[in-house]
């Protein structure tokens, strides 16, 4: 049977293979390169769909105790959300120069990891909870939504410079910006619930670990903080009509705001979410 160590160092590769396609396709408009792209992403795909399963196989649970597994779980959610958009807005398919290289960096922080955060150890009897595994599974569903959200963003911003300079440039194969800031919306619209139903599952998974539903654990602040910084974008997009700029910058710094909440406070604000 296949380790899942090789399966996981086999899909940085494949994974950094398809971004560099994307970009090739994107910048030199090589539709050979952007159909090598999008079969080594689905590969890759399949792939990292074999080394979570081999991992759930080795260690006789689902692949969500540790840094190492989450992230190589993101990558795996964000792939899919980028596959469902290009099967169906197939013109688009440069946006995978961005959404498929952020699966790639996910990947490669997973790699970087100290071992101590790649073993695949006993749990804790903490975390030995259904509770916690719904918890895990729904908030990633959140975070994969906001991380495609926070690639349309960023290409929101240039984009829209290209556009108002009225200048030809590798940004013309982008979607318009309208369009952009319509996928952005939608992805966000898709992890905000399952941020919302996350922290609820995880504030239940609480109580029945550590006896109290909500602690104030630096990470139960800061998913707090970034849930307000969401409802924050609904509000402006949804109340006041903010489009364009605005929400693209929300949903960057929104991001910003997951990734210390994910890596940030693990290593620098440890609490109960320390192993995490």
């Amino acid at each position: 049977m296949l380790n899942s160590y090789f399966l996981f160092d086999t899909l940085f590769w494949v994974y950094l293979i398809a971004s560099c396609c994307y970009i090739f396709y994107l910048v030199l408009r090589s539709e050979i390169a952007g159909h090598i792209a999008f079969a080594l992403t689905i590969i890759g795909w399949l792939i990292n769909c074999g080394a979570l399963a081999a991992r759930m196989l080795e260690t006789g649970r689902a692949p969500y105790a540790n840094l190492y597994e989450t992230m190589i779980l993101l990558s795996w959610l964000i792939v899919a959300c980028y596959i469902v958009i290009e099967l169906k807005f197939f013109r688009i398919r440069v946006l995978g120069a961005v959404i498929v290289s952020m699966a790639f960096l996910a990947i490669g922080a997973a790699a970087m990891l100290p071992y101590r955060y790649q073993a695949a150890e006993p749990l804790i009897p903490a975390l030995q909870s259904n509770w916690l595994i719904l918890h895990v599974i729904t908030t990633f569903v959140g975070y994969a939504g906001f991380a495609v959200a926070f690639g349309f963003g960023v290409i929101y911003l240039f984009k829209e410079r290209a556009e108002k300079k009225n200048r030809s440039s590798f940004f013309d194969r982008f979607p318009n910006s309208e369009l952009l800031d319509d996928l952005g919306y939608r992805f966000i619209a898709l992890g905000f619930p399952f941020l919302t139903l996350g922290i609820i599952l995880g504030a239940i998974w609480a109580n029945y670990a550590w006896g109290g539903y909500w602690s104030w654990d630096p990470k139960e602040t800061w998913s707090l903080i970034s849930w307000f910084v969401y409802a924050s974008y609904f509000h402006g997009r949804l109340v006041r009509g903010w489009r364009g700029r605005k929400t693209a910058y929300f949903s960057i710094v929104g991001f910003a705001a997951i990734v210390f909440l994910y890596w940030g406070v693990s290593f620098v604000l440890p609490g109960l979410h320390a192993y995490a």
